[in-house]
């Protein structure tokens, strides 16, 4: 089993940053892909990034290419997501994921029912 706990979440006014971390424990998880997924207040969680485990394959959801970073430290075993020029609309509980079946793949897909494990969540709100 893998337990995944976030944190990093805040407040911030738009155009600011955030820095959110996953730390796992219970066993390690150098060999899955790891991704981050959010969830706006009456939506449904989608897909935000995803970071393969060696860390040289990565993907986004369009809506933040080129303001968010996925990242990983499998020495650490935590993922991290930094988060650059924050808009409102990035508000919502950002969970991370882990996927253990394809491990030491380049896997890194978008699909929320792939990944095995999940955090609690944690909170980023952007308001002015």
């Amino acid at each position: 089993q893998v337990q995944l706990v976030e944190s990093g979440g805040g407040s911030v006014q738009p155009g600011g940053s955030l820095r959110l971390s996953c730390a796992a424990s219970g066993r390690t998880f150098s060999g899955y892909t790891l991704a981050w997924f959010r969830q706006a207040a009456g939506k449904e969680r989608e897909f935000v990034a995803a970071i393969n485990w060696s860390g040289n394959r990565w993907n986004y959801v369009d809506s933040v290419k080129g303001r968010f970073t996925i990242s990983r430290d499998n020495a650490k075993n935590t993922v991290y997501l930094q988060m650059n020029s924050l808009k409102p609309e990035d508000t919502g509980v950002y969970y991370c994921a882990a996927e253990s079946k394809r491990r030491y793949s380049i896997y890194v897909g978008s699909s929320l029912t792939e990944y095995d494990y999940w955090g609690q969540g944690t909170q980023v709100t952007v308001s002015s």
